[in-house]
């Protein structure tokens, strides 16, 4: 595999672990011209649903997408990558379940919400608070008082 870094097309795998679940391996590369590490994620190639926007507009689903969006949840908080990358391994698997060709994106958007509950209160009410579009701060109140409960 090519460096990230420096481009040079030879790295060396130092460690491999595979996940709890068995869904991914994780791989610790080494670069032999500039000895930098990094990770590679080893999953296997399935085709996720389409998803379906509010506008009828469908686009092709994107881990990275989804990634960017948990990440600025939760950032500045006490969740680790490992954390929420598991948290993606189980909206995908919940998403592959439904074995639809399409999904709305509203559907997906409760999938998010109910891992981000689980992983970090904070982060669910930044993610609620954009995803459902709140209005006024009765809305984003009702929401706060439904995570202390």
């Amino acid at each position: 595999m090519k460096c990230p870094f420096c481009s040079h097309p030879d790295t060396q795998v130092v460690e491999t672990r595979v996940s709890e679940d068995g869904a991914f391996i994780r791989r610790r590369r080494q670069c032999h011209a500039c000895d930098k590490r990094f990770t590679t994620y080893e999953r296997p190639d399935v085709t996720f649903p389409t998803i379906v926007k509010k506008d009828g507009q469908r686009v092709e689903y994107k881990r990275e997408k989804l990634l960017a969006s948990m990440q600025l949840a939760l950032r500045k908080r006490p969740v680790s990558t490992e954390q929420i990358d598991s948290a993606i391994e189980r909206i995908e698997e919940k998403l592959l379940n439904l074995a639809q060709r399409e999904v709305a994106s509203n559907r997906l958007g409760e999938l998010v919400m109910r891992e981000l509950k689980k992983l970090d209160q904070v982060g669910y009410v930044r993610f609620a608070s954009v995803y459902r579009s709140f209005e006024d701060i009765d809305e984003f109140k009702t929401l706060v008082d439904e995570v202390r409960k």
